[in-house]
């Protein structure tokens, strides 16, 4: 019987959640398929934990012993009456949005409940941050949250860099590489700190904007990054060399390429081509590919593989040299033996990597506890 209250009830909040696309032209997709749906997106799944948040949604929605409608109105009458607002009242709200008015309406209680609190020592118990932006990543609204960011009215009510980084990376699939960058500076101006996702981001919305303005942006954020000793993850210097590039900046990009500790990734390879290509590094570059061929190997192995934009730029910047020939004789036998990929650098930049899977051991005995601890409401509204 509960498990038909359960399906029925998942099945309701479906229907619901499909129907936001009728309310919002912006929505192509519904929650479960947006980040499918994205173009590009930086933020594994294992940041934006979209999936897990939803089935949150899900087993609040079954566990309230009241209608959606109840809690709403409730709140609401609190606001009218300029009543307090709890805290789990307020977590129970965002939970049970599943609509662009619901959102609006708990985004109105997340004001009053900022002025009530924003001095009582309660308040950092819980983030509500990551919850409100993950609610925004589900429909859609990365303006919203973008706006709801950087309200002074808001100011120490997003205390997380998750928070930051979830409207970030929400803007960049938009491609608002400006607004981006303006959440970066939202972030200075609150003192909130950097994390390795945060200096990521920031270097990739300054490379796609690829300006003299983007690019000084980048080298102060790296430099003040490393004054401080923060951790400048390697995609984050990545997104810098492939950005000195663009830029003319070959001596740069050698410098930041030099940064990285482990460069075996396709994305390094074919940087580091790339940066001895304009160089004029003919020898070297030539060398790396020389090194990568495989020419007899199992199905199940993967080779290395370089972007026909990269071979290209070396091919021409070779035309007339000493080393044409032995360029050419490379690139023949990198095609040959299927090495040579239509992907652009753009493509390996603006990639996000799988989930990484858990052994399955680990998984058992995940599904084990999962079954044995059904986790109440209570343990629910007290984690992120």
């Amino acid at each position: 019987m509960a498990l038909q209250r359960l399906n029925a009830c998942s099945r309701a909040l479906l229907t619901d959640l499909s129907r936001v696309a009728v309310l919002r032209g912006a929505i192509k997709s519904d929650c479960l398929k947006c980040r499918d749906g994205a173009k590009r997106y930086l933020l594994s799944e294992e940041v934006v934990k979209l999936q897990d948040f939803q089935q949150r949604k899900l087993t609040v929605a079954f566990q309230l012993s009241e209608s959606k409608g109840y809690y709403f109105d409730e709140v609401n009458r609190k606001m009218e009456k300029k009543q307090l607002i709890s805290k789990d009242e307020l977590k129970i709200l965002l939970y049970l949005c599943h609509s662009v008015e619901d959102v609006f309406m708990a985004r109105n209680a997340m004001y009053r409940y900022h002025e009530e609190n924003r001095n009582m020592k309660q308040f950092v118990e819980f983030k509500f941050g990551p919850l409100f932006m993950r609610l925004c990543y589900e429909l859609g609204l990365e303006e919203l949250g973008a706006r709801t960011l950087t309200d002074p009215a808001l100011k120490g009510f997003f205390l997380d860099s998750t928070s930051f980084n979830l409207a970030i990376d929400m803007l960049f699939t938009k491609q608002h590489y400006e607004s981006c960058l303006e959440v970066v500076g939202e972030i200075k101006k609150q003192g909130v700190p950097f994390n390795k996702d945060t200096f990521m981001l920031a270097f990739a919305a300054c490379y796609k904007l690829n300006t003299s303005k983007s690019y000084h942006i980048c080298l102060t954020l790296l430099e003040e990054g490393q004054a401080k000793g923060s951790f400048i993850p390697r995609h984050a210097y990545c997104f810098a060399a492939a950005l000195a590039l663009k830029q003319n900046d070959i001596e740069r990009a050698q410098a930041f390429y030099s940064q990285i500790m482990c460069t075996n990734s396709r994305l390094c390879q074919n940087l580091r081509v790339l940066i001895l290509a304009m160089k004029g590094s003919m020898k070297e570059a030539v060398s790396v590919l020389t090194a990568a061929l495989v020419l007899e190997s199992p199905v199940f192995v993967k080779k290395p593989e370089f972007s026909q934009e990269v071979v290209n730029v070396l091919k021409n910047k070779s035309v007339g040299g000493l080393w044409e020939r032995e360029v050419e004789l490379v690139v023949k036998q990198l095609v040959e033996a299927g090495q040579i990929t239509k992907q652009s650098i753009d493509d390996f930049l603006c990639h996000t990597a799988s989930r990484r899977r858990m052994p399955q051991g680990i998984l058992e005995r995940e599904r084990k506890t999962t079954r044995r601890n059904q986790r109440t409401l209570q343990s629910i509204l007290l984690m992120e």
